[in-house]
């Protein structure tokens, strides 16, 4: 098993120590330590959301098409009272 290797690639992807420990089934400390021996820094803010939300589940791609704003929603609505009053 290539445990230090692994949490190496995590760590440059910007993954914290939690989320590499739950990926890879080891101990936070583990990846600590690796991180330490290495010498990286922690993972920043707006990588570590990046990195861990979408894998995790916590941000989803909205299924089907997307809500449309109130002034779409009015100006399709006149357009198709437009068009059934054409072709009445």
């Amino acid at each position: 098993m290539k445990v230090r290797s692994d949490i190496a690639a995590l760590i440059r992807e910007g993954h914290t120590n939690v989320s590499i420990a739950h990926r890879l089934n080891c101990h936070a400390t583990t990846v600590a330590r690796v991180r330490e021996a290495l010498r990286l820094p922690p993972a920043d803010t707006l990588g570590r959301l990046y990195a861990e939300a979408v894998p995790t589940g916590r941000v989803t791609a909205p299924v089907g098409r997307l809500p449309l704003s109130s002034e779409r929603q009015a100006a399709n609505r006149a357009t198709l009272l437009a068009a059934l009053r054409g072709a009445a």
